[in-house]
């Protein structure tokens, strides 16, 4: 199986024979990474200066400058959780900092920390500590603690990561859609290809897209290349991918290894010395094809969209 960058789900490019493009290499970029750094950091400080307050993901995201969408993938390789997660991780931490040292009531920090009810709470804290908030108080206690992060990220000598800018026009797929959230999407898209397996619906299967991205929420397709002359699927509807640069990155070996490695270097390391250009849009594709006979040959693509600035 080739494990996609969205959904953990078969994926692959399109073919070297299209000839789009250069190779470029990622180089150090100090400055930019520098930047970079900061503005995810800035992200991060503002989530610890409001855990007791309404957080929207579009602010969050907003002081890295970066989309709602790119912001959540992001998070989630650099930090090994959601964004959802860290933040629930974080209150709870203060809240059992608070209810073991002051005499504040369980039903005043539910609501301090989010919650719409002391039993909902009280479910979390347990999961959370093993222990519920009124054990919280007993001397001795034992308590969890999730300290803050900090963003910290190096380019070591000899990484090398190969891609190319591809600049292609609008072109339209045919398939099927759900709907997903950026928390669970990849538990939950997984069973979608599932689903989908046992019932192709006359699709093959060609692409893996993400479109319509609304903070955490966004449209994940099953679908193939549209061919006007050709019928349509039952059930199947189609969109238009809008004309784009596209950085391409080269996935070669076994798998999911050899993806998974990629798709970590991409928002670790490229992204941040990245100079010239911007994540562009609010869609990206993943290019689906058998895997190779040999796994050692297996050649695969990760696409990112892309403008410039």
């Amino acid at each position: 199986m080739i494990y996609c960058f969205c959904s953990g789900k078969e994926c692959g490019s399109l073919s070297k024979r299209n000839g789009y493009g250069i190779v470029y290499s990622v180089t150090d970029g100090e400055n930019e990474m520098q930047n970079w750094i900061e503005g995810f950091q800035k992200s991060i400080d503002y989530i610890e200066d409001n855990l007791t307050e309404l957080l929207d993901i579009n602010v969050i995201a907003g002081k890295a400058a970066l989309s709602p969408f790119y912001y959540q993938r992001i998070f989630g390789v650099l930090c090994g959780m959601t964004v959802g997660e860290y933040i629930r991780a974080r209150r709870m931490t203060l809240a059992a900092q608070e209810l073991s040292v002051s005499d504040i009531r369980v039903i005043d920090a539910a609501v301090k920390y989010g919650y719409d009810s002391p039993d909902s709470f009280t479910k979390a804290f347990q999961r959370f500590h093993g222990i519920t908030p009124s054990q919280a108080r007993e001397p001795g206690a034992h308590l969890r603690s999730f300290a803050p992060l900090h963003i910290k990220i190096t380019l070591e000598g000899g990484t090398m990561l190969d891609y190319r800018i591809v600049e292609r026009a609008s072109f339209t797929i045919v398939g099927i859609k759900r709907r997903f959230n950026s928390d669970t999407s990849y538990q939950e898209i997984p069973k979608y290809w599932a689903e989908w397996s046992k019932n192709m619906k006359g699709l093959k299967g060609m692409f893996g897209v993400c479109t319509n991205m609304d903070g955490k929420d966004f449209d994940y397709w099953i679908a193939d290349l549209y061919m006007p002359w050709e019928d349509t699927p039952e059930g199947c509807e189609t969109v238009q991918i809008p004309g784009s640069l596209w950085a391409q990155f080269l996935c070669k070996g076994p798998l999911p290894e050899s993806l998974q490695r990629v798709n970590t270097q991409i928002w670790s390391e490229w992204l941040p010395a990245l100079s010239g250009y911007k994540l562009g849009g609010d869609f990206h594709i993943e290019v689906y094809m058998p895997p190779a006979e040999n796994p050692e040959d297996n050649v695969n693509y990760i696409w990112v969209p892309l403008r410039k600035v």
